[in-house]
């Protein structure tokens, strides 16, 4: 069914809808919150994004996986506002500098103030304490998100600039697309980047003893769910996690940020299987963070989302079947704020309202001790 319905602000269009029979559930992963919501500082937080992910993203996946997701048998949570310091309706540049930065800017910057001016982000922040940073993402690496946590340009879309700005970095480990993309970079760029990085096509590909790793997989690794893209997420954030507890030093952790950007893509589109099934990748990488804190102790997780992606409405459904159906009145994003899980120490100070930025000013507070 097509309805006609009004939009303030947002792009109007028809109600486009979409449905879904999940038959084959995944299951999902409960801690034991012995360590949850203890105060005191942790010794590694992981801040997960899932672009475009509002709560609408949330339950219709959770209820297409008969009722249950990883990120929702959690206990902390609240909501995040995400409107950038210039528009009401931030993009994913913006937003991610805010979660990057813990600074509010305009839209389409990238690690900038208001007046384009480079601000400092959670990886510069926190290697002068000697703890270490990664980032991981399903979208190309030159993407608004990822880019907001290693790049200073005042628009999203300098894709050569971001690639530039990369071996400057304070990450020790990423990994996001693609290994075609890099390749489109100057020579100049390529060989700055692999003198300073280990740079790979595979994860078994890297050598041991390795200190700064960079994981561009082919395309296809990376791409939708529609294309059949595996297990990239989870199984990347889980080798991640191993590498940089290993790699840090005495008692400084990492700052991990992991990124299911597909999720945004597919709402975009107004794809409506693909964002469930977009949003259960997602809560696979989600289950190797929340299983990696359970195991270590000292780990903090953070679950949220850039901002809303097509103002999707949930209809009827059988989640004891898989079936789902829902409706995007957008293919844009919105200002509807979004959900905030956490899970380990420190997580009751990301309950209740706040902004995009507060998130990045808490983690940074936590692990520098401030």
């Amino acid at each position: 069914m097509m309805l006609l319905l009004l939009s303030f602000g947002v792009k109007a269009q028809q109600a486009v809808t979409g449905s879904i029979e999940n038959v084959t559930p995944q299951g999902s992963y409960t801690p034991s919150f012995v360590i949850d919501g203890e105060e005191r500082a942790p010794r590694n937080i992981i801040l997960m994004i899932g672009d475009g992910m509002g709560l609408a993203h949330i339950a219709t996946a959770m209820y297409a996986n008969g009722g249950e997701l990883t990120i929702t048998n959690l206990k902390t949570c609240g909501f995040v506002r995400t409107s950038s310091a210039t528009h009401f309706i931030t993009d994913s540049a913006a937003s991610g500098t805010a979660y990057a930065t813990g600074s509010k800017t305009h839209n389409s910057a990238l690690g900038m103030d208001v007046n384009d001016n480079p601000i400092a982000n959670l990886p510069e922040k926190l290697c002068g304490d000697g703890i270490i940073s990664g980032i991981i993402s399903t979208d190309d690496l030159d993407g608004a998100t990822p880019a907001a946590f290693f790049a200073h340009q005042p628009k999203r879309y300098m894709a050569a600039e971001i690639w530039g700005d990369l071996p400057a970095s304070k990450l020790t480990f990423f990994a996001a697309g693609h290994a075609e993309r890099f390749a489109e970079q100057s020579p100049e760029t390529r060989k700055a980047v692999n003198e300073t990085f280990t740079v790979v096509s595979d994860l078994a590909d890297i050598p041991a003893g390795a200190e700064r790793v960079g994981y561009l997989p082919p395309k296809a690794r990376t791409a939708s769910v529609n294309e059949n893209r595996g297990d990239f997420l989870p199984a990347t954030t889980r080798y991640a996690l191993e590498f940089l507890s290993h790699r840090a030093v005495g008692d400084k952790g990492f700052f991990l940020m992991v990124e299911g950007a597909r999720i945004d893509k597919s709402s975009h589109g107004n794809d409506y299987p693909a964002v469930v099934r977009e949003t259960l990748d997602f809560d696979k990488a989600v289950e190797e963070a929340v299983r990696f804190a359970e195991k270590d102790g000292n780990t903090l997780v953070i679950i949220s989302a850039d901002h809303e992606t097509g103002a999707l409405v949930l209809g009827d459904g059988n989640p004891a079947e898989g079936v789902m159906n829902g409706a995007f009145v957008s293919n844009n994003h919105t200002a509807i704020p979004v959900p905030l899980f956490a899970y380990g120490p420190s997580s009751r100070e990301f309950a209740g309202v706040q902004e995009n930025s507060d998130v990045s000013l808490k983690i940074a507070r936590l692990l520098l001790g401030e």
